[in-house]
């Protein structure tokens, strides 16, 4: 778990140092950092992720690449809904709302129009991959 968290602690700074602009395998990718609680261990934690912008909504996906679980972040949210997001220069507080089926599903496949490899991850699993709503607080 340690090369994903080095990974993970690379692109944030990479994030933050260049005002959430990325290159590598994220250049031109629409890139946000979610802060959530530990659910167990109560410990911030900060996760690079896509994010879909859509008529003023701000939305994430719990793909994990296809995985068969959810990423701990998701879970995270879950037990608690108050996030920070980073996004650009930007840093505010949100309430993460997962969506209903019809909702989810909608956005789920626009996020796959623009972005092919989601469509994939869905592909990969038997789970519904949650999409998640950020709502500014």
């Amino acid at each position: 778990m340690s090369n994903v968290n080095d990974y993970n602690a690379a692109v944030i700074e990479e994030f933050r140092t260049n005002s959430g602009q990325l290159g590598g395998n994220f250049a031109g990718a629409p890139m946000l950092l979610l802060r959530t609680t530990g659910a167990k261990s109560g410990a911030e934690r900060v996760n690079p992720m896509m994010y879909l912008e859509l008529d003023g909504h701000l939305y994430v996906f719990a793909s994990k690449a296809g995985a068969d679980t959810s990423p701990d972040w998701y879970h995270n949210l879950v037990a608690d809904p108050h996030v920070t997001v980073e996004l650009g220069d930007e840093v505010f507080e949100a309430t993460a709302t997962p969506l209903a089926s019809a909702d989810r599903d909608r956005v789920y496949a626009i996020q796959v129009e623009r972005f092919p490899g989601f469509g994939e991850y869905q592909e990969k699993t038997t789970r519904v991959i949650p999409v998640v709503e950020l709502t500014r607080s």
